[in-house]
């Protein structure tokens, strides 16, 4: 049954990450999400259902265009396999309750904004401000509203310290040292890791970002790197690991 149970939840983790592609791809540049329909960005022929079919519909078209046979980006499938991956490991860590559904919901708004930063180092105001009410909701639901209070208290302290962090970096680099929506991306971390998680995951992502930032700079050293999606990397690996301060504190027992 619960390999049953993992297999919808993949499918329906590759139909959202699919959606997401177009979200992250889409709202930078003011577009809408809605309209015109998916279509193929070379020709503009509107893909039909067959062509909608996440991964499949890649595998089959042997990575073309059906219409006009111009390349279309592995991006798309990558993601889709990602967002399903995810979704069904999020699945193995909260199992079927409630907090499954805010940790799809923070694992959702993770894929965006990695698609989001990678193409354009934008990370939209409009994403962050959407998913923190709904993660704000959520919270309020299912553990009521003086958890749903804390939330937003640890999600400002984790702002807070991002940005002094950011100022930090820019006096000592003498530069921009990181976007704004980096630190706005830690207000939501510090509501649904907790304040102590949310800053953890900033030196998580880091030493994962640190190798693979010194390989892209030793190539070409004008690069310009996104940190988001390390950001996304370190808390996405707290969050399924269900780290908390409790768990910190014991290793040191």
């Amino acid at each position: 049954m619960e390999i049953i149970i993992g297999i919808f939840i993949f499918i329906i983790g590759t139909i959202f990450g699919s959606f997401y592609n177009v979200v992250g791809y889409r709202l930078p540049k003011g577009e809408s999400i809605v309209f015109p329909p998916s279509h193929c960005t070379n020709c503009n022929h509107r893909l039909t259902n067959i062509e909608l079919i996440p991964i499949l519909s890649y595998i089959f078209q042997k990575g073309k265009c059906k219409h006009c046979h111009q390349k279309i980006s592995l991006f798309y499938p990558i993601f889709e396999l990602l967002t399903g991956i995810l979704f069904v490991l999020c699945y193995i860590s909260f199992g079927l309750t409630p907090k499954l559904i805010i940790a799809l919901t923070f694992v959702s708004m993770m894929i965006i904004i990695v698609v989001s930063d990678y193409h354009y180092l934008i990370i939209s105001d409009e994403v962050l401000i959407t998913f923190a009410i709904i993660l704000f909701v959520e919270i309020l639901a299912i553990d009521g509203l003086k958890p749903a209070l804390n939330s937003l208290l640890n999600g400002f302290f984790a702002f807070l310290t991002m940005f002094l962090l950011k100022k930090f970096g820019d006096f000592i680099f003498k530069k921009e040292s990181m976007g704004g929506g980096d630190i706005k991306l830690l207000f939501v971390f510090g509501m649904v890791l907790t304040y102590p998680i949310a800053i953890l995951s900033i030196f998580i992502g880091s030493l994962i970002g640190l190798p693979i930032a010194l390989i892209i700079l030793l190539k070409k050293k004008d690069n310009i790197i996104p940190f988001g999606p390390f950001l996304v990397a370190g808390a996405t690996l707290l969050l399924l690991l269900q780290i908390n301060l409790d768990t910190i504190i014991s290793l040191y027992k």
